[in-house]
């Protein structure tokens, strides 16, 4: 006898992998810990999380929409100005300092910047570039609705029974001014680049792994019971700063977010993975779930995902499929614009 004898077929690469069809994979997700169908789940993290929060409306579970848009806004406009697609509107968390900097400011740890970028005769929040089309109308309007998010988040922490987060990338723009992180380089998005002032940092393990536990830590002290379920975006870096190769850039930037979500997992019952990122990226699915540009996941791919999540959560809910099956993974992601400054 030995410990392989006893296993289930699913932990063999063989029958669980190589033989079946790929999309018939199955059972690929055992929770650590269930959510109820009331349990209030809040999501957050790179424009692959969006996808989750509307998949859980769809199933019927209890997704917390903590900062909805104001009524008058059509669909389209609602997805413009950054609403719905998180549990707050911040736009895209993609690394994990980024989501420790908004909970510091949103728990009263630290306050944040008030600095506006201008932009015409309008003005933008330098940590949401994204969030209006059309910019602030004053410095003093863009602070006040930034507190209306920090609100949502505060509330949403207190509230929630799990919270969903998405890692995405590792390379982030520093702000030495202010010590902050920016969720985009400045002057891509909006704004204007300083190389004085701000300067690429490629996060490593120690100190992904480090934004992540005091995340988690700031969050559990208002809400003790938080339960945590990581992901890592399968959507390839649409550029790296560092002069490297795209290829390897994102190899770095992918595998070292698995391991950290990993790590953490090891380190706490609360702490879960779900395999986004396997079940996009493994080479029995080829290339089958990416567009023509092999960076943006399809719907399909989306929908093979989702149906995975809602699976290992409750066998008995039905699959998502409407609003899923119609959006590409693109369609939230502030990075894309990067792809504006490729050479050709």
């Amino acid at each position: 006898m030995n410990p392989y004898q006893s296993l289930p077929a699913r932990s063999f690469w063989r029958p669980a992998v190589a033989e079946p069809d790929p999309l018939d994979i199955d059972n690929v997700w055992r929770p650590k810990f269930t959510l109820g169908q009331n349990d209030p789940v809040i999501t957050a993290g790179s424009c692959f999380a969006a996808q989750i929060g509307r998949a859980l409306l769809d199933s019927g579970m209890n997704w917390l929409d903590a900062e909805p848009a104001p009524p008058g806004l059509t669909r389209a406009q609602r997805q413009a100005r950054s609403y719905g697609g998180f549990s707050f509107r911040t736009g895209n968390i993609y690394t994990p300092a980024v989501l420790r900097q908004w909970l510091s400011w949103a728990l009263d740890h630290t306050r944040p910047p008030q600095e506006a970028w201008p932009d015409g005769d309008r003005y933008v929040d330098p940590y949401r570039p994204a969030i209006e089309p059309n910019g602030f109308a004053s410095p003093a309007e863009m602070l006040q609705a930034r507190e209306v998010t920090l609100d949502a988040i505060r509330e949403a922490i207190r509230k929630a029974s799990c919270l969903v987060f998405t890692m995405g990338l590792t390379e982030a723009w520093r702000d030495t001014v202010e010590g902050t992180v920016y969720p985009t380089c400045p002057g891509t998005v909006r704004g204007t680049f300083d190389s004085r002032r701000h300067t690429l940092h490629n996060f490593t393990f120690a100190e992904a792994h480090r934004d992540m536990t005091e995340a988690i830590a700031m969050a559990r002290m208002v809400n003790p019971g938080l339960r945590i379920l990581l992901t890592v975006s399968p959507q390839p870096l649409t550029a790296t700063a560092t002069g490297g190769h795209a290829l390897p850039a994102n190899g770095y930037s992918k595998s070292m977010l698995r391991a950290v979500a990993g790590q953490l997992t090891l380190e706490d019952p609360d702490i879960d993975y779900f395999p986004s990122y396997e079940l996009i990226t493994g080479s029995v699915f080829g290339a089958r779930f990416f567009g023509p540009n092999h960076r943006t996941v399809t719907p399909e791919g989306v929908a093979f995902v989702m149906r995975h999540f809602m699976a290992g959560l409750n066998h008995h809910i039905p699959h998502p499929q409407s609003a899923i099956a119609s959006r590409s993974t693109d369609a939230a992601c502030e990075d894309a614009v990067l792809d504006y400054y490729s050479p050709r």
